[in-house]
């Protein structure tokens, strides 16, 4: 059944994150409760019937980490809501106008420009081409250059793009394109 599947993948996603949080306190220095003060386990599969429902945590590490009366946790990063850091942002300068200069500036530059698209800098690059914009900032499902890299459709001439290639200039499109 697909709801079984479903609520599997699910309630291995809480266990995993579960134990994940565990450890996580574990690492900081807090204990977990006594078993007395745990919480008894529930039934997490819906009656038939049913409509599954969220579920609150049993796992007293959870529960401690939720509990807004007990002392301060530091919490981490998790995977499921990743924040940006300085290191993770990409650069213009250092990652992904280097990668435009080794694969796109025998056509796109100097004494060569094809299709009026000069990538010789960050104006150029901003300015488009002849068919007007190649990248929308913020948005690289709507930038011509992000399809034309992904799709390998460019370069044409040389060698295409690794995928993480692709994936730092796909990155630096969504987080707005700056000039940095």
């Amino acid at each position: 059944m697909v709801k079984t599947g479903m609520m599997n993948k699910k309630h291995t996603l809480i266990i995993t994150v579960s134990l994940i949080g565990g450890l996580v306190l574990a690492a900081c220095g807090a204990g977990t409760a006594p078993e007395s003060e745990a919480a008894p386990a529930k039934n997490l599969e819906p009656a038939q019937g049913e409509t599954p429902t969220e579920i609150a945590p049993t796992n007293t590490a959870e529960t401690a980490a939720t509990d807004t009366s007990t002392e301060a946790i530091p919490s981490e990063p998790t995977a499921a809501a990743p924040e940006e850091s300085p290191a993770s942002v990409v650069s213009f300068a250092n990652d992904v106008f280097p990668i435009i200069k080794s694969r796109c500036y025998n056509c796109h530059g100097g004494q060569r420009v094809e299709k009026g698209l000069l990538l010789g800098s960050y104006d150029e690059l901003l300015a488009g081409s002849d068919n007007g914009p190649v990248i929308v900032p913020g948005n690289a499902a709507d930038s011509l250059l992000v399809e034309l890299v992904a799709s390998q459709k460019m370069p044409k001439r040389g060698p295409k793009l690794t995928p993480p290639q692709v994936q730092l200039i796909t990155e630096w499109v969504n987080s707005g394109a700056p000039n940095n």
